[in-house]
């Protein structure tokens, strides 16, 4: 499946990967959707501007595997392991590394994810009852 997009990814392509998923805008766009296509075709659309030739595909699968490797490397690490290791691990915490508490709290609390106006909707109605 490694080879599913294509040739391999060289060093210097995954560190242009890196940087642009480094780019708080992109994700912030990541984090709020599973549908990301068009968040991919972005991606990829940059990417060729430092002369690297992908498309979105290659780019979802090469960010979900790093995604994936450096999961499994942060819990292996958690436990006290050190065994497991990968080569942009820390370029990968600088991104990942922060994500997983903020998540875990945004989740915690539904009130946040609604629209302002849903409340102040709300109290409209009660106060006219």
């Amino acid at each position: 499946v490694a080879n599913e997009g294509g040739k391999h990814w060289t060093v210097n392509e995954v560190r242009a990967l890196i940087h642009i998923w480094s780019d708080k805008n992109i994700q912030q766009q990541l984090e709020g959707t599973v549908r990301n296509k068009r968040i991919f075709e972005q991606v990829a659309a940059r990417l060729q501007k430092f002369g690297i030739d992908r498309d979105w595909k290659q780019c979802r699968t090469k960010y979900k595997n790093l995604k994936h490797e450096y999961k499994s490397v942060k819990s292996a690490q958690d436990s006290g392991s050190t065994s497991k290791s990968m080569k942009f691990f820390n370029e990968l915490d600088a991104i990942l590394g922060h994500c997983t508490t903020e998540q875990a709290s945004k989740s915690d609390n539904d009130e946040s994810e609604r629209p302002p106006e849903w409340t102040e909707a709300k109290s409209e109605k009660d106060s006219i009852g």
